[in-house]
């Protein structure tokens, strides 16, 4: 499963650094904001350096000045904690942990289109937010892997155990089961109630969609993420222990249902890889990202790194759709 394909040639982020010309980034965002959009949809991302910033409520008045108001963080699949607003910190996963790459909500029938990141402490080492083209990983998915998942597209399986997770009530901001019910056919969820108070999702998507303002495609889903061979080693297996296959925390299959082969995972991770790169945090960084045209991660780190996390410009496909009956 091996294809020839040109190397990225586009900067990832591209870096627009202060040059004294405007006194804030608020400033200078009002001043060049169609150049500012034009590099997003260029590059995929952009990083705002050397800005003064005024922490957190600097970080608020940059996404507002580009943006709009930032969304609330629904739906989530990982821990977050709020700093102020709809401003959150990134995910609460221990420092030694990798999160791999992967698009934000890209699950969900419809998702944030920028991601804001706010450097609010440097690490000491490593703490990286890797970046992957997407356009670029589809670019390396094999062609027969691209035509499997564009015909049969993906699905996603999350089970909510009681005491164990993040708990479904969280997750839908309520207690209220019919309340539930109603939001998860908002968003083309297929539900069902376990026994013992948990719960279980379902949900079709697409694996490749159309960008809404360049028309290009771009690989975007949660399939390598979601999966539970993804895990560390010892976090899968334990995982496995606790549920079994059928019912981890969360886990990918094709849309149909089907097992999807390990070999097909190992590419796809390789591609996400081979199409990642990095840069170090400075304090008072701004990462803005297209979040349909680059993946982010995280790498392990040492010290305080702590990095704030705003959403906003919620998108919806034409044609969202895809609950499994």
């Amino acid at each position: 499963m091996t294809t020839t394909q040109p190397e990225q040639t586009r900067t990832l982020p591209l870096v627009l650094e202060h040059d004294g010309t405007h006194p804030s980034l608020t400033a200078r965002i009002d001043a060049e904001r169609a150049r500012i959009r034009a590099a997003l949809r260029e590059h995929g991302a952009v990083l705002l350096r050397g800005f003064p910033l005024e922490g957190v409520d600097g970080f608020d008045a940059t996404v507002r000045a580009l943006s709009g108001a930032p969304l609330a963080y629904s739906e989530r699949s990982s821990p977050r904690s709020t700093i102020k607003g709809n401003v959150y910190t990134s995910t609460d996963y221990p420092p030694d942990e990798e999160i791999f790459l992967h698009n934000e909500n890209s699950y969900q029938s419809s998702w944030p289109r920028l991601l804001y990141f706010c450097c609010i402490a440097e690490p000491d080492t490593l703490g990286a937010t890797p970046l992957a083209d997407t356009r670029r990983i589809l670019e390396l998915v094999h062609p027969d892997v691209r035509e499997e998942f564009t015909r049969r597209r993906w699905m996603a399986t999350r089970t909510f155990h009681p005491r164990f997770g993040i708990p479904w009530e969280s997750v839908f901001n309520t207690d209220d089961r019919a309340e539930v019910e109603r939001l998860a056919r908002s968003k083309d969820l297929a539900l069902q109630w376990l026994p013992g108070g948990g719960m279980r999702t379902r949900a079709v998507r697409d694996a490749v969609h159309r960008h809404p303002e360049t028309g290009e495609e771009v690989w975007f889903n949660h399939i390598t993420f979601f999966h539970h061979t993804t895990l560390p080693a010892e976090v899968r297996e334990g995982l496995l222990e606790l549920f079994g296959e059928e019912e981890l925390p969360s886990n990918t299959y094709y849309g149909d249902g089907g097992r999807i082969p390990d070999d097909v995972l190992d590419h796809l991770r390789s591609c996400y890889r081979r199409a990642s790169v990095r840069f170090d945090w400075r304090r008072d960084d701004v990462l803005v990202v297209d979040n349909m045209l680059a993946a982010h991660g995280r790498e392990p780190f040492t010290g305080p790194r702590k990095i704030a996390v705003a959403m906003a410009e919620p998108h919806t496909p034409p044609a969202a759709s895809g609950t499994e009956d």
